[in-house]
């Protein structure tokens, strides 16, 4: 049974009609309703609904929960399935599904699915997350939702007791948060690195010989400072085994904890490491496009004015075309390894690695 018929309760509906299950939607208005949902499902009033139903997937929204307290005598032992999700981190101090267990004492719920999408639901679990975080107080309830869960394609993990509802209802609203302090940790090198050159290629030649060289900046300047933040965060990657292994040694056990800012330092390796392959191709890309610029081409003819004015047949210097030459060629090696530790960084890759595969590409 699904109460509801918004956008999830109509992907959900959906899926699990695709899936082979027989489904009841429960609506205040089924006559107008009927025509969002599939054929395979039938579209009745709410009381109706619950009566022919023994799993109920509750999709309305908290606010809306008490509506239902008309059904409670319906829904004596049925178990009930909480989708929603909060606008806020914590915005109440119970977690929905505990709120509408207190609601309903007699029923079991089960907090689920709020972790999918509507557009997972409706392409199939190919196409987005797997995982469903199932918590319950009730083991048999648990395993049920469970088996549904995988009979849609997903894959259920049990996230323990109703307790846990709380923090599964706040993962949909957090933003990268394995990516924050890495984030700034970017963005902070290359704030350093670009007002030291900054200061370097336009501020010093405009104060020492009166040039204009404000040109540099969104080109010149940028592109010196890429390959500073990407080596720098490159080394934090691999400093803190470093430090780790120093610190085992020191206290002759691998088993000592770490102290919290090495530990968090080890566990947001992987963020800097793609950050740092970031700035890299962000580089590569820049110097690229240093011919293109218009500056470029007004400084190539004025060096070709200058030779036909000293009547200078060649200016070709064979140490500095070497030293290019060389230079670009490391630098697309180095962009190439780099490359590949960050493609066997990302998850899909990493799991089809054994642990001396990855060993022997870092």
């Amino acid at each position: 049974g699904v109460l509801g018929s918004g956008d999830f309760a109509r992907s959900l509906a959906v899926r699990l009609a695709c899936s082979g299950f027989k489904v009841v939607v429960g609506s205040r208005n089924p006559k107008r309703k009927a025509s969002l949902f599939p054929a395979a499902a039938e579209v009745t009033c709410q009381a109706e609904a619950v009566k022919k139903a023994d799993v109920i997937f509750v999709a309305i929204f908290r606010e809306h929960y008490s509506t239902l307290c008309d059904l409670a005598d319906v829904l004596v032992g049925k178990i009930l399935v909480d989708v929603s999700n909060n606008t806020e981190i914590n915005h109440h101090k119970e977690s929905n599904a505990e709120y509408l267990a207190s609601l309903f004492p007699a029923c079991t719920v089960v907090k689920a699915f709020n972790v999918v999408s509507a557009w997972t639901l409706q392409s199939g679990a190919r196409d987005g997350n797997k995982q469903v975080l199932i918590c319950s107080n009730n083991q048999e309830a648990k395993r049920i939702v469970a088996e549904i869960a995988q009979v849609m394609g997903f894959t259920p993990v049990d996230m323990g007791c109703m307790s846990s509802a709380c923090e599964i209802e706040n993962i949909p609203l957090r933003l990268l948060p394995a990516w924050k302090i890495p984030i700034f940790l970017a963005l902070g090198l290359f704030l350093c690195f670009f007002t030291y050159n900054l200061i370097r290629q336009v501020v010093h030649p405009y104060i020492r010989e009166q040039k204009n060289k404000l040109y540099k900046i969104p080109i010149e300047v940028v592109n010196t400072t890429l390959p500073c933040v990407s080596y720098v965060m490159l080394s934090l990657v691999y400093l803190p085994g470093v430090l780790a292994a120093c610190s085992q040694l020191y206290y002759g056990t691998k088993y000592r904890r770490f102290p919290d800012w090495l530990d968090q330092w080890l566990q947001h390796r992987k963020q800097i490491g793609l950050l740092s392959f970031f700035c890299a191709a962000l580089h590569a890309v820049y110097s690229l496009c240093l011919p293109m610029r218009r500056s470029h081409r007004y400084l190539l003819i004025e060096t070709a004015v200058k030779q036909a004015v000293e009547k200078k047949m060649t200016i070709w210097v064979e140490e500095e075309v070497w030293r290019m030459e060389i230079y670009i060629s490391v630098g697309i090696i180095a962009l190439g390894l780099l490359s590949l530790l960050a493609i066997t960084s990302l998850p899909s890759i990493a799991n089809s690695l054994n642990w001396r595969e990855f060993s022997f590409i870092q």
